[in-house]
């Protein structure tokens, strides 16, 4: 087995063919082909699923695959850690946040880490929290934000602070404007929620069901985006955890309900992988960067614990 064997196979299984692999590497599909070839011969197992719509891993390719992944991404961090024990720390560090984060923190937390650690690279991806546990999880994520109900023993994680669920509402059809709604009056209004499990969708439901209270669903969303276009639109309202949609566009302000539940937003990383010293280093800028965030814009709804 060899490195380029690795590569290669990485780059298939996210790219989904063997045509866009070779497209975005550059290699011609025969030599691919090849190349997995070799590597199925090697290790005595099919490593892939071929079908006229493309290719997945096979149960255990996926392994490979996620095995794989972590050991590139370890490869090519490895000039960046030599240098980083003589010098300015240094490297790629890969974060994942939701977008009731990002969309105001990315911007701002980039220069600041420009100025601390200038020659630490930052790659940002965007999801829910149960889509960025899993990239941790498959170590394609050195570090990620995900709000949590229940802390499952799958990865290291940082509790940071606890935030307040809001109903959300366009301007033009904003059921009331008083500053809190009661769980009943809640209850009457159309909403759309997250789909299938959910941890925003599963606090939602607990607590309604606790106070035997029905929801009102008109629709499922399967993305923020798709959910919040909805609302904007005036189809139906939705619940929150953010109490400042200033960064979202044009909404009604957000209304707390009470009484009050939230869930635990938390900084994770694998428990599989050692952090590298630039993402430990990422990780602790991360931390003191939310606290004051929190402490300078007094987060509508969020209470710091850490």
């Amino acid at each position: 087995m060899q490195y380029r064997h690795l590569y290669y196979f990485v780059k298939i299984v996210e790219a989904g063919s063997f045509s866009q692999a070779a497209r975005t590497i550059h290699v011609a599909q025969p030599a691919l082909s090849q190349q997995i070839g070799e590597l199925e011969a090697s290790l005595g197992v099919a490593l892939l699923h071929r079908s006229a719509r493309g290719i997945k891993p096979t149960p255990v390719g996926q392994r490979l695959y996620e095995e794989a992944s972590a050991i590139l991404r370890r490869y090519e961090n490895l000039p960046a850690l030599v240098r980083s024990s003589v010098g300015d720390i240094e490297g790629l560090v890969s974060v994942g946040m939701p977008a009731s984060l990002s969309t105001t923190l990315v911007g701002p937390f980039i220069a600041q880490c420009r100025a601390t650690h200038p020659k630490i690279t930052l790659r940002f991806i965007d999801g829910d929290s149960e889509f960025l546990r899993e990239e941790v999880e498959k170590k394609r994520l050195d570090l990620a934000f995900a709000f949590e109900d229940e802390f499952f023993p799958v990865v290291h994680r940082q509790p940071l602070f606890r935030q307040n669920h809001y109903l959300i509402s366009s301007v033009s059809t904003a059921p009331i404007s008083a500053a809190t709604i009661s769980l009943a009056e809640v209850s009457r209004i159309p909403l759309i929620l997250p789909a299938g499990l959910n941890a925003r969708r599963v606090v939602i439901e607990r607590t309604f069901a606790e106070a035997c209270l029905p929801l009102n669903i008109a629709a499922e969303a399967v993305t923020v985006a798709s959910e919040l276009s909805a609302v904007r639109a005036g189809a139906a309202s939705t619940i929150l955890n953010l109490g400042d949609m200033s960064g979202f566009g044009d909404f009604a302000e957000p209304v707390l309900i009470e009484p009050t539940f939230y869930m635990t937003c938390c900084l994770i990383w694998s428990n599989d992988v050692s952090l590298t010293v630039a993402a430990d280093s990422v990780r602790t800028l991360l931390t003191q960067f939310i606290k004051e965030h929190i402490e300078r814009t007094k987060r509508p709804g969020a209470v710091w614990i850490a």
